[in-house]
Formats: C-alpha cells, sequence, structure tokens
C-alpha cells in the first residue's frame, strides 16, 4: 500500500495563539485531507445545523491556504448537480454535503442522477449526535427516524453510517475507493456531528496510493476474436456511445480505415464530427431517419458499439433491430454487457487502447490487401436532415422556430463552448439540429435519469472550475421556474455563465406528449414570465430574443468575456412539435 508522509499539523501552529491548529485538528479536518489526497479543489453544498463542523473544517483548510473551496449552491439537489459538472469539466472525483433530514432528502435525486451516470461522487450527509437518535431529536434521520441511509442505499455503491470515530477512517477509504472502481458511481457516509467534530487524537497517514489505484481490465482473447471479426468483415458501422472518449481523431481515423459508417445514442454525438460524411446521425429518441435506415436495413456485417449503456432512449427501446448477433460491445465497465446479453462478443478495458490495437491490427490485414466497402454510401441519398427540416432551419419566421435556433446555435458558438442541455423539449431539438464538429464531448446531456434543471446546476458547477471556458446552459422555463435560483451561485463566482430559457409559457414535452400521444391536455400551461427582466433584478444582464436577427446579432465572445452571468430570454414559437415521436411510442407500449 502506498503511503504519504504522516500529516504533521502541529508544524503549522501558530504560536501567538493559545490554541494550536493541533488541538483543532478533528476528525473533519482528516475527512478534508483525504479528499485533497484525492484532488478535491471544489465542495458543492448548503450549510445548516449538524453540517457545521465539516464546513468548519473546510473553512480551516482554506484559511491554511490549501486549494480547497466550498461552493455554496441554495438547494441541496443543485449541490449534486454542481458536482456532476464538475466531475465532466474537471475528470475528477466531485464531493457534495447537506445537513441532516431534509437537506439529506433534498440531497437524493441529484446523486440518483450520478448513479445513472455513473459518475464517482461522494455524497456526506449529516447526522444528528448519536447520542439523540431515536429521540424525536430535530431533523433526525438515523436508523430509528427517517433513514436517509437506507434510502442513498438504492441510489449509491455504498452508503454507510459512521457510528464510532474508529470506523471514520476505514468507512472514508472504502468509499472513496469503491466510487472510483468501475463501473464508478456515487458512494454515501452519513455522518454524526459529534463524531466529525471529535479531537483526533493523532494526526494519519493518507493513503492516496490506494485512493488512485485503478482497475486494469485485460481481454486479450475476446480482442483476438474481435480483430479476426473485422478482418472477416465486409461492411462494418460504429455505434458510438456516451462513454466513447478516445483520443483526438482516433475514432474518424479508425472509421476511415475500414470504411465504415458512423451512427451515434442521443448521448453519445458529443464525441463525433456531425459534420463529417461518415457520420450518419443519431439512432434513438430524436434520432435521424439516415441512422435508422442504416440500422434497420442491416446491410452490415459486425456493428461496433463503443461505449455505449444501451438504455432505453439510446437503442429506441432496446430495438432487436440494433440488439443483434451482429453486434460487438466494447466498454470500460462490465455490468453494462447485462443489456446486450445478445451481442457476439463482449470486450471490457480502456477504449482508446482498444481502438488503439484495432487500428494497429487493421494497418497489418490492409498492407495484406484487405479493403472494406463503404457502408456510408448505401445512405449517401439520405439527408441527415430532411429537405422540410432544412428550411425550417433557414426559416426567419417570427415567433422565432426552435429548429431556426439550435441550428444557428450550432454556427454560432464558439467551439470550445460547453453546452449543457436539460430534459424536455430541449433534448429533442437539440439532438436533431444542433449539429457540431467538435468532438471533444463539450455537448453535455444526461438522459439516464432525466432530472429537469440538471442543465442549471451541471453548467454552475462546471463553469465554477473552469471560469476560463465558455459555458452555455439551455433550459426550459418550467426548470427554470424549478431551480432557476442557482443563477446567484453564478452571480457570487463572477462566472461568465450564459442560461438559454426556453420560454414558450408551457411545459413543453408534456404538452406535446399529451397531444402527440391523445391524452387529455392538462397541467402543462405556465404563466407568461419576462426572463430577462428577472436577470436585471438580480444584477445580470437579461436579454430577449423574439426573431432570428436578434439570434444572429448575439455576441457570445462578449457574453462569456464578462464577469458574471447573463439571462437569455428565447421566445420561441409553442406550436412547432419536437422530434420526440420514439419516447411517445416507448410510452404507448408501456401501457
Amino acid at each position: 500500500m502506498d503511503t504519504q508522509p504522516t500529516q504533521t499539523h502541529g508544524s503549522e501552529t501558530d504560536t501567538d495563539d493559545p490554541k494550536s491548529l493541533t488541538e483543532h485538528f478533528t476528525y473533519g479536518d482528516l475527512i478534508v485531507d483525504y479528499l485533497k489526497g484525492m484532488g478535491v479543489s471544489h465542495i458543492f453544498g448548503v450549510p445548516g445545523g449538524s453540517i457545521e463542523p465539516f464546513f468548519d473544517a473546510v473553512a480551516r483548510a482554506e484559511n491554511r491556504g490549501v486549494d480547497l473551496q466550498m461552493i455554496v449552491s441554495r438547494h441541496e439537489t443543485g449541490a449534486a448537480f454542481m458536482v456532476d459538472g464538475h466531475i465532466r469539466e474537471t475528470g475528477r472525483f466531485g464531493v457534495c454535503c447537506s445537513t441532516t433530514g431534509p437537506g439529506a432528502t433534498n440531497l437524493i435525486t441529484g446523486v440518483a442522477n450520478a448513479w445513472e451516470e455513473n459518475l464517482p461522487m461522494l455524497a456526506i450527509t449529516a447526522q444528528t449526535p448519536m447520542a439523540k437518535f431515536g429521540k424525536k431529536a430535530l431533523q433526525d434521520s438515523s436508523c430509528s427516524a427517517v433513514d436517509v441511509v437506507g434510502m442513498f442505499k438504492h441510489c449509491t455503491k455504498y452508503s454507510t453510517l459512521v457510528s464510532h470515530t474508529d470506523q471514520l477512517e476505514h468507512k472514508l477509504i472504502t468509499a472513496l475507493v469503491t466510487a472510483n472502481t468501475h463501473p464508478k458511481g456515487p458512494v454515501h457516509l452519513s455522518l454524526p456531528a459529534d463524531i466529525v467534530n471529535t479531537s483526533l487524537p493523532k494526526a494519519s497517514n493518507i493513503k492516496t496510493g490506494l485512493l488512485q489505484q485503478t482497475l486494469d481490465v485485460s481481454t486479450p482473447s475476446a480482442l483476438q476474436q474481435l480483430n479476426s471479426e473485422i478482418g472477416n468483415a465486409e461492411r462494418i458501422l460504429l455505434f458510438v456511445g456516451e462513454n466513447c472518449k478516445l483520443e483526438e481523431n482516433q475514432l474518424i481515423h479508425f472509421a476511415e480505415q475500414i470504411n465504415a459508417a458512423i451512427v451515434s445514442d442521443p448521448t453519445g454525438k458529443r464525441w463525433v464530427d456531425e459534420t463529417h460524411p461518415r457520420y450518419c446521425g443519431v439512432f434513438g429518441f430524436s434520432g435521424h431517419k439516415k441512422a435508422r435506415t442504416l440500422i434497420t436495413d442491416q446491410k452490415y456485417d459486425l456493428l461496433i458499439a463503443l461505449g455505449t449503456q444501451a438504455g432505453e432512449l439510446g437503442t429506441s427501446g432496446w430495438d432487436s433491430q440494433l440488439l443483434n448477433p451482429k453486434l460487438v460491445h466494447i466498454d470500460e465497465s462490465p455490468s453494462v454487457f447485462s443489456r446486450t446479453p445478445g451481442a457476439r462478443i463482449h470486450v471490457c478495458g480502456s477504449l482508446p487502447d482498444i481502438i488503439g490495437q484495432l487500428i494497429t491490427n487493421v494497418a497489418i490485414q490492409r498492407a495484406q490487401g484487405k479493403r472494406w466497402q463503404d457502408l456510408a454510401e448505401t445512405v449517401s441519398d439520405i439527408p441527415l436532415l430532411s429537405i422540410e427540416e432544412q428550411s425550417l432551419t433557414h426559416s426567419n419566421a417570427i415567433p422565432l422556430k426552435p429548429q431556426r435556433m439550435f441550428s444557428s446555435l450550432a454556427r454560432l458558438l464558439p467551439d470550445e463552448t460547453r453546452i449543457f442541455v436539460d430534459a424536455g423539449n430541449s433534448w429533442a431539438w437539440a439532438i436533431r439540429y444542433m449539429l457540431r464538429s467538435d468532438t471533444r464531448g463539450y455537448f453535455r446531456i444526461a438522459m439516464a435519469y432525466g432530472s429537469m434543471t440538471w442543465a442549471i446546476g451541471a453548467s454552475t458547477g462546471s463553469a465554477v472550475s473552469n471560469p476560463s471556458a465558455p459555458h452555455l446552459c439551455i433550459t426550459g422555463d418550467g426548470s427554470y421556474l424549478m431551480a432557476g435560483q442557482e443563477i446567484t451561485v453564478a452571480i457570487q463566482q463572477n462566472t461568465p455563465l450564459v442560461m438559454m430559457i426556453l420560454n414558450d409559457d408551457a411545459l413543453g414535452m408534456v404538452k406535446h406528449g399529451q397531444r402527440l400521444g391523445g391524452a387529455e391536455q392538462t397541467g402543462f400551461t405556465l404563466p407568461h414570465v419576462n426572463y430577462a427582466a428577472i436577470g436585471e433584478a438580480m444584477g445580470i444582464e437579461g436579454i430577449v430574443i423574439e426573431t432570428p436577427g436578434q439570434l444572429e446579432d448575439l455576441d457570445f465572445v462578449r457574453l462569456f468575456s464578462k464577469q458574471s452571468p447573463t439571462i437569455i430570454d428565447m421566445r420561441i414559437n409553442p406550436e412547432e412539435v419536437p422530434p420526440m415521436g420514439e419516447r411517445i411510442k416507448g410510452l404507448a407500449t408501456a401501457k
């Protein structure tokens, strides 16, 4: 086991202070030291009551000059979503915290989202002091009252109560290692206030070597079989999922070597140059006809799925025409293979390493005279967007058509823009019409749990983590009315987050879903709100966009260069029907 030198906090003592820092070193400080050993730079949470001893420990670290910042969200769900954005932007482990009782239960939605997205997150929730358990103490959430540890067990890899100081270090290490072991995911520690505030009898070794270890999965036999399958195939289709993070140009290079066509699921599109001739669009929710034709015609011999979670929206309801015996599934986590049981081969390991080996092997086969037929040519007569859809992307009609809006944004936004798309109609329009050439994963969307307001919190967390990068949050008016207050975190942090609100006075996906599905039309109406005026009332810039000309005139370079956020009130045509037919079919099947 790797260890670092023992922490000697006594050496940091201010001799003018009658109480040394060593005397103030608590189990809360020990937690903070472990988090710093994990590379944690930000902690997101809401203070209050029983969590104060942990906040105190973070504050002491900040006062010692430690590079660690507590970011206070407006709601605990927002804190967990901010960690989500932080992880996506930095690639590092993330931490959120809350007080006991309602603070902990508020946190659960964001943690559940992290569970579905396989994000390595530590959720710390407080408990009342141990002696008060079961005595009707304020906000008691122990096993004798509202059992939050039991609740979190259903949406984390590890959820436990630390009931004694001697347990804390062991359980903390277990949680950190568990969160970062494939499949990655959130973990939860329930910490009574008296334990966190207890003085530590002696400094402890911080076992960072153990915390940073990773699991290496070797699959030489599967790789050998896959190389053979590629050599025997004539036409190959690549199916790109949300975890297909490869080295620069690796995907296109591999596709060009084997003349493969490329399709993606809705979240996988972020890794593909959507303007490249080999890209044939999205399959699944809000997908393209070109991609569906490739899948359903099955004119390929081999379908290689790269990093897909094989969930409902990405597979068009687990369509058997996609999940067929021609499928090879490659992923870094073996747990996802349970959703593709009929695949010909499952290959587990690092995607960049596996594709790198395949590229080397294909080069050898090409040198020996092997050539593959161009699968993309079989659908060359089908445009990514139909003629009618292309017309809508250029429409000058007022009210502003969302097709025009999203198509224009793909062109107007700087390439470096981190784009966060919220649940609802924003999903459908962005997936179908926001076609970008960037392949660095900056198009960010969380479709597994489908949490409204996710983009609001996640974009804020990402922007706080990297304030020099441009950030755009695209959300709906319904989501803003739920959690728009989180933009005040961006105000406090002086981050130039741009929040764009699709304003159609309705819960749009509910409205159009009811109409398309033949259901009773009820419960979707929202009041007309001037969101730009709300921004101005908070002391930040608010902009109303009602026409295509106003959209074209947006100066995103200026907005992203400010030291404060911006609200854009995007007045879209409320009657344009989003491309969500696949979702409606899925709901109909479930009835």
